[in-house]
């Protein structure tokens, strides 16, 4: 099942104001929040390569805690024959593998992506079929729901949190409902913009595209985020780091050996956020 081909990654956004990132003396300064690596500018760049992306194993998009001390990925293939969590600790200014007991392993994830039964608490959405979901500052929950045994036949709902209680699940415009396997929602925290992935037009790999809020609270036609994040292997999960400096997401793709048997080949990449201002609808 293609969205199976990386562990099930949800996300949670949490809104630090960069105010807060600035005036903190522990925070990394900008170039070591990022292994010192070069910035990518325009043009997506294999985030870490040879640190955290490698050639040999394929590594899942990483997501930081809301402080950017911490982040975490998963890595399998090659000498991993199970997928092994990876989380980086940014301690006494240097970044170093923090190394996380099994039995602390699921609590761990969960510090970076809350798991389904968070959700699952709030009575109204008990019944509901949900494979993932993002959330906004305010609360609001972006949802979806993936039929894999009728080809990845599903849609995109949302819930608004209103005087303490959601309401009734809305399903998202035909903009963002149209396609398959419509997956991975990533909303800003003042819900200007919903990024996720999907496939269209009769394409055999899902693609990234992007809605942005109209002033009337709608939300506009989705949008490819075009050829530089798009190709032909497979784009999934975007995300916008904390500082809201960059966009990552995942790129891979399936090879397969002589034997006829197939493998995943993939890695997190990343590119300056300033292209989702760039695709943005001008007033």
């Amino acid at each position: 099942m293609k969205l199976l081909l990386l562990a099930s990654m949800m996300t949670f956004n949490t809104v630090f104001a960069q105010e807060k990132f600035e005036n903190d003396p522990d925070f990394p300064a900008l170039e070591n929040r990022y292994f010192g690596q070069k910035p990518p500018g325009l043009t997506p760049k294999v985030f870490a390569p040879g640190i955290v992306s490698t050639k040999e194993s394929l590594e899942t998009v990483v997501t930081f805690l809301p402080d950017m001390k911490e982040f975490q990925f998963t890595r399998s293939g090659g000498k991993y024959k199970k997928p092994t969590l990876f989380v980086m600790q940014y301690k006494n200014h240097k970044w170093s593998r923090k190394y996380i007991l099994s039995t602390d392993e699921k609590k761990y994830k969960e510090r970076f992506n809350p798991a389904l039964s968070e959700m699952k608490s709030f009575e109204i959405f008990k019944d509901i079929p949900i494979t993932g979901f993002d959330a906004s500052a305010k609360g609001t929950y972006y949802f979806y729901f993936i039929d894999f045994k009728r080809g990845g036949a599903g849609h995109m709902s949302y819930s608004r949190l209103i005087n303490g209680k959601y309401e009734a699940p809305q399903k998202m415009n035909k903009y963002i409902n149209s396609g398959k396997y419509i997956a991975h929602p990533f909303v800003a925290p003042d819900e200007s913009y919903l990024m996720w992935d999907a496939e269209k037009d009769g394409a055999n790999t899902p693609d990234i595209y992007i809605s942005f809020r109209r002033q009337d609270g709608t939300w506009d036609v989705a949008i490819n985020m075009g050829d530089k994040i798009n190709t032909a292997a497979y784009e999934q999960r975007p995300r916008v780091t904390p500082d809201g400096k960059y966009l990552f997401f995942w790129r891979g793709d399936q090879k397969t050996r002589e034997d006829g048997s197939t493998y995943w080949v993939g890695n997190p990449h990343w590119v300056d956020a300033q292209i989702i201002d760039n695709l943005r609808p001008r007033q």
